[in-house]
């Protein structure tokens, strides 16, 4: 088995994948495998520094969903393979350097494992490198035409729109719920819509098939999200790969304690910690413990099902396949995985 067809193994046991045909299965992990030759290829540069800090997380590895999410999309179609490799890249380009942003903003020190770019050398590089790799991704997707370049665009646009009402938080009168539903649909749901129907597009799919790919793609990217939010609250560390309590340390209200404090009835102790800043492990550890019993975490995993609902309504709309069987699979495993 070779270093990527363990990559779908990977995203068997990360994203819920599962593909029983092995003329997909082949196929898929060819695609990965070119898509990292690609991506290795791009980011190389003759300045050492540059170099160094823009292959950190490309080698760092990670899911690669967003390219496999794009080769399947491509299943639809009847061809356009170089294109879709390109566009799969290009893809997976935009996200890893969001994520160098992302680790300045959040003043994250680790990234899969590694140190993150911000904590190994400084703000400035992970910066510029995020820069960097934005930029490569602009050069590969201009090869693919003017519509690619503007999807690409607008993609970039959602992105940083997103984060930026993150950022900013609702305005006065504004649902919080609502709010953090439609930003999480932006930083995270847009760039997976993009890498649908990137694959629809690319390889010729009937246009009601590319439509109906680029919206599973934004919804099951809000429902990743969503399930994130509930594990992080109500699964074992050790299955969690990490501590919980992230989003109470780093002070981010999720959709399980936006839906607590909107209640008519929330706990007022539960409401009296989500209200102020927790820096104290005790205090941490009693508000999970209130969580995982409360009727915001119930009504946030509903809101999961709903979202895996939509996602398979829209699949619906694609031709009975194993690539459909595949994607339908991830919106099993997202529910699945909560409980």
């Amino acid at each position: 088995m070779s270093v990527r067809d363990g990559a779908i193994d990977d995203l068997r046991a990360a994203v819920g994948l599962q593909i029983a045909d092995e003329e997909l299965l082949r196929d898929l992990a060819g695609g990965l495998r070119d898509v990292e030759e690609l991506l290795h290829e791009v980011v190389r540069s003759d300045v050492e520094a540059v170099n160094e800090a823009a292959r950190h997380l490309v080698e760092a590895g990670g899911k690669r969903f967003r390219p496999l999410f794009t080769l399947l999309a491509s299943q639809f179609g009847k061809g356009g393979r170089e294109a879709v490799i390109t566009a799969a890249a290009a893809v997976e380009l935009v996200h890893l350097a969001t994520l160098y942003h992302d680790d300045v903003m959040d003043e994250a020190t680790m990234r899969r494992g590694a140190p993150s770019v911000n904590a190994r050398w400084d703000n400035t590089i992970a910066i510029l490198t995020g820069d960097f790799l934005f930029a490569h991704a602009s050069r590969l997707v201009a090869d693919l035409g003017t519509d690619a370049a503007r999807i690409t665009a607008e993609t970039f646009s959602e992105l940083v729109t997103g984060q930026m009402r993150e950022t900013v938080g609702p305005r006065d009168g504004e649902d919080p719920v609502a709010h953090y539903l439609s930003v999480i649909a932006q930083k995270t749901g847009s760039l997976i819509a993009t890498a649908g129907r990137f694959g629809g597009m690319l390889s010729d799919a009937p246009q009601e098939h590319i439509d109906a790919l680029r919206r599973f793609g934004e919804i099951i990217g809000t429902a990743f999200q969503i399930s994130d939010d509930i594990i992080d609250i109500d699964s074992p560390s050790h299955e969690l790969g990490k501590s919980q309590g992230t989003d109470l340390r780093e002070g981010v209200r999720t959709l399980p304690m936006l839906y607590e404090l909107a209640g008519d009835r929330p706990d007022p102790r539960l409401a009296e910690l989500l209200r102020g800043p927790l820096d104290d492990d005790a205090l941490i550890e009693e508000a999970l413990g209130l969580l995982r019993t409360s009727r915001g975490l119930e009504r946030a995993r509903v809101t999961l099902s709903d979202y895996a609902r939509r996602a398979r309504t829209e699949l619906a709309a694609l031709p009975p396949s194993p690539a459909r069987d595949a994607c339908e699979s991830v919106a099993d495993y997202l529910v699945a995985r909560t409980h």
